[in-house]
């Protein structure tokens, strides 16, 4: 299984406002740090803002920040949301559902099964569990490393 891109960015978007609590993180500032686009980024943005992880702040002095304590925010969560699917094949729900022994099959309840296992690993783990006592990740990610 692989997380798309935008999970990916999400997870490191959301890490950088953590490291950097008691400021206002801009796009831009993100989108260099990262090496990823601005464009892709202000989506990735506006979905964690729909989803209630992050807040914008408008204006000349604006930006993001997180909209809850980073030990409040769910590593499992976020995929979740960011995710399109989790369709490992086409009988499971997000798939095509096209495969003829869909009936009879036993590796749907397989594949479910290691699916919620995935995601309840992702669950025990929370924004500060990847940022609270990771001082290398703090150095690489403070606004005054930039």
């Amino acid at each position: 299984m692989r997380l798309n891109a935008q999970s990916d960015y999400a997870l490191r978007l959301l890490m950088q406002l953590a490291v950097n609590p008691n400021a206002l993180v801009t796009i831009s500032e993100v989108a260099q740090r990262f090496r990823v686009s601005r464009n892709h980024l202000m989506k990735i943005a506006q979905a964690l803002g729909h989803h209630g992880f992050i807040e914008t702040v408008r204006g000349r002095s604006g930006g993001l920040r997180l909209s809850a304590p980073p030990q409040d925010i769910s590593v499992g969560a976020v995929v979740r949301k960011m995710e399109g699917d989790f369709a490992l094949v086409e009988c499971l729900p997000g798939g095509n559902g096209q495969c003829i022994i869909s009936s009879a099959c036993q590796l749907t309840g397989i594949l479910n099964e290691a699916l919620d296992a995935f995601l309840s690993v992702l669950d025990s783990y929370t924004l500060a569990d990847l940022t609270g006592a990771n001082a290398r990740l703090a150095k690489i990610l403070s606004l005054r490393a930039a």
